[in-house]
Formats: C-alpha cells, structure tokens, sequence
C-alpha cells in the first residue's frame, strides 16, 4: 500500500525523478542516447533492468559498449522460456515494487517487447505518467505479440513520441490520448556515436576472416519464425538456396532462443551441412555495428535491425510477412521477402545490386534531445522528414 493507504500514488507522493525501463537489446540502444541527455541536462532519473535478456552476451555487453552505467534496479531474470503471460506478470510485480519505492513522476519504456508493457502497466495502476518512446509502430499482424504490446502501451501513456511522420499518423487515426510529438528515431542518435567507435575498438571482421562487403549477414529471433518447425525450415532452406546460388559466405550470429529451437526440432546437423553458413555466437553492440555496416546485404526479422540498416545504407531482406517499419520499404531499403524459400533468395539476389542511395526516413540525431524536452514540459520544434 502506498502511504495514504490506497492503490495509487499521488501527485504529492512523486518524486522528481524519471524512471527509464530497459530490458532488452533494442530497448537499452534506443534508450541509451535519452539516459545520457538525462545526465547531460542533470535531470533526476535512475535505470530499472527488468531482467527479460539474462545472458552477458545478449544484455550486459550492450551495457558495457553503450558506456552505460549500472542500473539503479536490476530485477532477477524470470523463468527462461516462460508464456507471454507469466514473464510479463512477474515483471510487472517487480516494477511496481521499484515503482513505490521511488515514486518517480514520469516513466519512459521503449519499443514493443514484454518489458515495455510490464513497465507501462505498473506505471499506470498507480497513476505514474507514462511516456512511449518508438510509439505509433504498426505491422497489423496480431501473430505478432509486439504487435498487442505496441498498440495498448499507446493507449495508456500520456507522452507518445513518433519516430516518424507515419508512426504520428498512426497515433492520430488510433485516437490515442495522450500527447503526440514527432521526434525522429533514437536510433539514430546512438548509432552516429557508436558507429566511429565500433570502427576504432572492434576487431570482429579480422577475428572471422571476413572482407568488407563480402559476406551476407543474418539474424534470426521472432518468436513467429523459430518458434514454428515449417517456418524455420522454410527459411533454411531459403539459405540452402542462396548458398547454392550466390557465392558469398553467411554469417550468422546465433540467438540463444533459435539455438535452443533448433536443437528441439533436431534442425542442428542438417542447417551444419549449409555450404558457406558460419554459425557464431552473439555479439557485442559494437561488433555487430561493424557487421552490420560492412555486409553486402542484411536478412533478418528483426525491426531495429531494419532501422538500422536503413541509416547504415545496407540492403536489407525482411524475413517476416509483413513490417511495422514500413519507410524503410517507401525509401528503398528493405525488402519483405516472407519466408519462402524461393523469394528469399529471389530478394537476396536482387538486393546485393541494389543501389544505396536511399534517404535515412528516421531522424536528425536530435531525438532524444526532444523527447527529454518535452518530458520536462518544454515546447520543440518537431522533426520533419
């Protein structure tokens, strides 16, 4: 109970502390540009760790390549491979413990993962203000559980800030309501510093004998994908096609959830036998840039991913059906391959010539700048694309 003996806080119990929630890859990316404008600016603000990626490589690293601070509050790791359900349910009751004890009077999630929307919730139920960072992303695949997350933290935060003119349009024919801004896209905040560092401190392209631009990158997570035997095998063998067809060696940087697929469905030995696929374990944020920023083509179902090809100007291949990142399709540089196998490797071929002269449909770098002004009830200038 909180210390009038209800269910909610009120104004005069807050604090004047912002809480930021990370708990995933893309989440503490897209978050680390707003914690450091928080620090820059000497607002008072603390990080809350929901625990959702446990593991060094998957987690930490990214904490360690972002020069981000420990975590005021780091929750313990739920049960790996829990339901939707249960995973949200026990970091929605650690949140709001944290929530009581620092009673801070605004709290900013990020993205469409579990984490967000436990954060969300636990705000809300006791009348914290929430803000969505990335808010108004729509793919309209209720496949997809990002998709249910995305659409109900919306419409219970106060401050939705709009990565993109489409995302705003989004929020406005949803009648969401609470406050719209435009702001551009984190992302690019983080990956116009951490790009020129990656360059000068990673090594990866030597440690895994790889040439610039000559070798196809692949990521491999969605929970749509790997978790569906045919659907996975369908992708393999859109790989089995591509190795037989384009004489590049693939990398791919191996997702504790598919691994772990892949040895239920007794997939390990036959996608081994894949001529010119090289299985690696996970990587840092700053190797992956480099990766990333020095394959000919990406494939991936991963949405930051598609983003950040996008600024990098990579060619990307979607794995999915559909994308909730859909300027990257207007402006050029991605293509929804789905998981067939004969239009994967058609999309692949046709993206390793594909010129790369798109325009980056996501930000100036002044993201989090207007996201932390509007956070403190400043009026901005908002982005325009």
């Amino acid at each position: 109970m909180t210390e009038n003996g209800v269910k909610i806080l009120s104004p005069r119990e807050l604090s004047d502390s912002i809480c930021v929630v990370v708990g995933t890859r893309p989440g503490i990316i897209k978050m680390s540009p707003i914690i450091k404008e928080l620090a820059r600016r000497k607002i008072p603000h603390f990080v809350l760790h929901t625990g959702q990626h446990y593991s060094y490589r998957m987690d930490r690293k990214f904490l360690e390549d972002l020069e981000l601070p420990e975590p005021l509050h780091q929750l313990p790791s739920g049960r790996p491979g829990s339901l939707h359900g249960e995973q949200t349910g026990h970091m929605l009751a650690g949140i709001e413990a944290v929530l009581l004890q620092e009673k801070p009077r605004l709290v900013l999630v990020c993205g469409d993962a579990n984490t967000n929307l436990a954060g969300a919730l636990a705000a809300r139920k006791l009348q914290i203000e929430v803000g969505h960072v990335e808010s108004g992303l729509r793919s309209n695949d209720w496949r997809m559980p990002e998709e249910h997350n995305r659409v109900i933290i919306d419409h219970i935060s106060e401050y939705l800030f709009a990565p993109t003119a489409r995302a705003k349009q989004n929020l406005i024919e949803d009648n969401v309501k609470g406050h719209i801004s435009l702001t551009g896209n984190t992302v690019v905040d983080a990956l116009a510093k951490h790009i020129k560092i990656a360059k000068a401190k990673s090594d990866i392209l030597k440690k895994l004998s790889q040439k610039d631009h000559g070798y196809i990158l692949i990521t491999l997570h969605r929970e749509e994908n790997v978790d569906n035997v045919d659907v996975l095998k369908n992708i393999f063998a859109g790989l089995w096609q591509i190795s037989e067809k384009v004489n590049l060696p693939m990398l791919l940087p191996l997702h504790p959830r598919t691994r772990k697929r892949l040895d239920i469905f007794q997939l390990t030995e036959d996608i081994a036998r894949i001529d010119h696929l090289k299985i690696i374990d996970p990587v840092g944020y700053l190797d992956f840039l480099m990766l990333l920023s020095h394959t000919r083509v990406i494939l991936t179902d991963s949405g930051g991913i598609q983003e950040e090809s996008c600024i990098l100007k990579v060619p990307c291949v979607t794995l999915r059906e559909n994308t909730e990142r859909q300027e990257t399709v207007e402006v050029g540089s991605n293509t929804v391959a789905g998981t067939d196998p004969e239009k994967i490797l058609t999309m692949t071929a046709q993206s390793l010539g594909s010129p790369r002269n798109w325009r980056n449909p996501f930000g100036d770098g002044k993201a989090a700048e207007r996201i932390v002004a509007v956070s403190q009830g400043e009026n901005i200038n908002e982005w325009e694309f």
